[in-house]
């Protein structure tokens, strides 16, 4: 609980001697594994359009960390773009990785049928 605590509180940029909103933690704590992702996607592509290179990273990293790999090849082809990604925000070529995750967000978001 600690740890979620602690990636939530990173993730929205909250300092830790502030704490989380109860209201927020609660929020967070009651979403499915596909609303997690859909909401790093989201937080990656607003961290894109600040350019905060360090929140991109940090996501990214995040999202390679989520990955099942007991579905090797699906896993390996996700960890690869998000690489690739990586390479991009490096780059500073920021539309094209907002391209990338944008349509990997919308891919999710209809095979979950997450948000109508």
């Amino acid at each position: 609980m600690a740890i979620m605590q602690q990636n939530v509180a990173k993730a929205y940029g909250l300092k830790k001697e502030t704490g989380i909103p109860q209201y927020l933690e609660q929020e967070v704590l009651s979403w499915s594994k596909e609303k997690v992702i859909l909401k790093m996607y989201d937080l990656f592509i607003i961290s894109a359009k600040k350019k905060d290179i360090r929140k991109m990273n940090r996501v990214l990293a995040e999202l390679m960390a989520s990955l099942n790999f007991d579905y090797e090849e699906t896993a390996t082809r996700l960890y690869r773009l998000y690489e690739y990604v990586q390479r991009l925000v490096f780059q500073k070529r920021y539309d094209d990785a907002i391209f990338i995750i944008q349509e990997l967000r919308n891919a999710w978001n209809q095979a979950f049928e997450i948000e109508k």
